[in-house]
């Protein structure tokens, strides 16, 4: 049986329709994480807001104000939910978790080669707590608080972080001294190994 010349015309116009609905019903979302007390007009964050058409003064004055109890600069995990008026709702997060492993092991940065280095250390207890706080996030709200702590030790084992029973405040000192001493030789021969490639350029 033929089929009529007009279905496909038809079955397109129905899907193209069906896009328009859904898009307007839905409110879309734009997912980053913004420095709390630190959200400005200026790029990255500006731009991408304006092309959603969101009030870019109004949703930095919203977010630094739900955030004024956060120490500034602290990377804030953030979702934003676009209605079709451009109207917008703010879902903001605690931070990443390599944020919070980083800030318990008192350093700035991971190991480059997690098998290789020890990065820093955090204590079993830093790990609970941490995983008490991102079970408050929606995303992990119905999951098991067993289970979001093997995830944080997980992420700490990929940073090079070790997980310990305890940590002696005198001797951890020491191990961080050493670790920034050897960070800085790192620096420096990559940037020699840089300026000894650009010579033979």
């Amino acid at each position: 049986k033929a089929s009529s010349p007009h279905a496909k015309p038809m079955a397109a116009k129905v899907k193209r329709y069906r896009g328009f609905y859904e898009a307007a019903v839905h409110p879309i979302y734009y997912k980053t994480n913004i420095p709390a007390q630190q959200a400005k007009p200026a790029p990255p964050l500006g731009p991408q807001l304006g092309k959603r058409g969101i009030n870019i003064p109004s949703f930095c004055k919203d977010f630094n104000e739900r955030t004024k109890h956060i120490r500034p600069g602290v990377p804030i995990p953030t979702v934003v939910f676009i209605n079709p008026d451009r109207s917008f709702v703010l879902q903001l997060y605690h931070p990443p978790t390599s944020f919070l492993i980083k800030q318990a092991a008192g350093i700035s940065k991971g190991a480059t080669d997690p098998m290789k280095e020890v990065a820093g250390m955090v204590t079993r207890q830093h790990i609970y707590e941490i995983a008490q706080l991102k079970q408050q996030d929606p995303p992990l709200q119905t999951t098991p608080l067993r289970s979001i702590v093997e995830m944080v030790i997980q992420s700490a084992r990929r940073m090079g972080v070790l997980v310990v029973d305890s940590i002696d405040p005198a001797e951890y000192a020491v191990f961080l001294e050493k670790r920034a001493e050897e960070l800085r030789q790192m620096r420096e021969e990559l940037a020699a190994l840089k300026k000894a490639k650009m010579a033979k350029i």
